[in-house]
């Protein structure tokens, strides 16, 4: 063939067109290579305003939790203030009360002068084994009959019935409005006592100090609450108990979407797990050192070991509440550092799960098989594992009222079920090859 009529070389791509879209594939990389940066800087920073959010409302979602409950539960308020009828501290004030309030009102000269000749010997047979001035053993016997009023059960279920009868008087101490025997003067809230002096006047009169019985009605009060600031509080504490369980909710789902959005989302975890935590034990410090502040700026008069009680009374469910957050922050960073990556929590799932493979072959050496449940275990693990996690985390939410042994007891009794699981879902030991076999005894010995 003819030099002529061989092909001719197909021409030479474009190089300059070539290079060009090179360039611009590199320029175009360079340019996504330098916004991931900028954009994984943005979704971090939002990630921790969102966390700190979180964590800043995570006590103000226990007191508005606390409000809502105590002001809108009547059975959670009477369980609430029950214990009082009961404490020695409040006893002790009650009757000192009463007793002041009933002598205030026996001027003992125009009383007795008006005793009828058949009563005086069992005023004197009253009053007698007492000793010391006429004033002082009346007074000595007021108080004796005080003390027993209300250590009576007749006093344990005024107190019940009353705080039964007049919940809506926690609203006022909340908000001014409302009426009932709690009330709110001064910023002071008060219980009227009357129906205990009305009791302490039946028996003086059953006991023959008859005169007793012309004690006019005495609405003498016990404070439960004083404080001068006490009208700006009360806004604070109406928002808080208006936004009731939503505050919480929303200092979780703030939370949640900071570790969403965070690029190492087991760390952000484990530390915004303590960081809520450490917020709301934070709290628990704040109620410790308020309740010293509150009692060193009562009163004289105001009796401070019954103050005290009724402060750690009304505050006992929001200290319940400060340790269950607490212990469930506790437990949330624990549960995802052990499940990390981490080089000791790797070191502590190897032991566990070396601890019950052990178990396992001991048992299968045993004669002990899990049958088909093994298998099935096995192949849908993980799904019982979720499944189990969130059986427990629904237990707790639906809780009437938590505390922080029913978090631990929760916690602890989803570790044994999952133990179980890894148990039953064991790989069964792989005999060694290289191992004799077992001898089979002749049929004859």
């Amino acid at each position: 063939m003819a030099d002529d009529d061989v092909p001719a070389d197909p021409a030479p791509p474009d190089a300059s067109g070539e290079l060009a879209r090179l360039r611009a594939r590199v320029a175009a990389l360079e340019a996504g290579s330098r916004s991931r940066p900028l954009a994984r800087r943005a979704r971090s920073a939002i990630a921790v305003v969102l966390i700190v959010l979180g964590c800043l409302l995570a006590p103000l979602g226990a007191v508005a939790a606390w409000s809502a409950s105590i002001v809108g539960d009547t059975d959670r308020y009477v369980a609430t203030v029950r214990p009082l009828a009961s404490d020695r501290h409040i006893q002790a004030a009650v009757a000192d009360l009463v007793t002041d309030a009933a002598m205030t009102h026996l001027d003992l000269e125009d009383l007795l002068s008006g005793v009828a000749p058949a009563q005086r010997p069992l005023l004197e047979k009253a009053l007698g084994a007492l000793g010391g001035s006429l004033q002082g053993a009346v007074r000595s016997l007021v108080h004796d009959k005080a003390e027993g009023v209300v250590a009576s059960d007749a006093f344990r279920r005024i107190w019940v019935e009353a705080n039964r009868r007049v919940h809506r008087s926690l609203e006022k101490a909340i908000t001014g409005r409302g009426g009932g025997a709690v009330s709110l003067d001064d910023d002071t809230v008060t219980v009227d006592l009357a129906p205990v002096v009305d009791l302490v006047k039946q028996r003086l009169v059953d006991d023959g100090l008859t005169v007793a019985g012309q004690i006019p009605e005495i609405h003498t009060q016990l404070t439960v609450l004083r404080s001068d600031d006490l009208g700006r509080v009360r806004t604070y504490v109406r928002v808080l108990q208006l936004a009731g369980p939503w505050v919480p909710v929303l200092a979780i789902l703030l939370v949640a979407a900071g570790v969403w959005l965070s690029a190492h989302r087991r760390r952000t975890l484990i530390v915004s797990a303590l960081c809520f935590a450490f917020a709301t034990f934070l709290l628990g410090v704040a109620l410790t050192v308020f309740r010293v502040v509150y009692l060193d700026a009562l009163p004289a008069n105001v009796s401070q070991p019954a103050a005290g009680a009724i402060y750690d009374t009304l505050t006992r469910f929001l200290r319940t509440s400060v340790r269950v957050v607490v212990a469930l922050g506790l437990i949330v960073a624990l549960a995802a550092w052990l499940t990390g990556p981490y080089r000791h929590a790797v070191l502590l799932r190897r032991l566990w799960h070396a601890g019950i493979g052990a178990v396992r072959a001991t048992a299968d050496r045993a004669g002990l098989s899990t049958g088909p449940v093994g298998p099935f275990v096995r192949r849908f693990r993980t799904w019982i594992t979720w499944t189990l996690t969130a059986a427990a985390a629904l237990t707790y939410v639906l809780w009437p009222y938590p505390t922080g042994w029913v978090v631990v007891g929760l916690a602890l009794t989803l570790l044994l079920v999952l133990s179980v699981v890894d148990f039953l879902g064991a790989d069964r030991p792989r005999p060694d090859p290289s191992a004799p076999a077992p001898e089979t005894p002749h049929p004859l010995g």
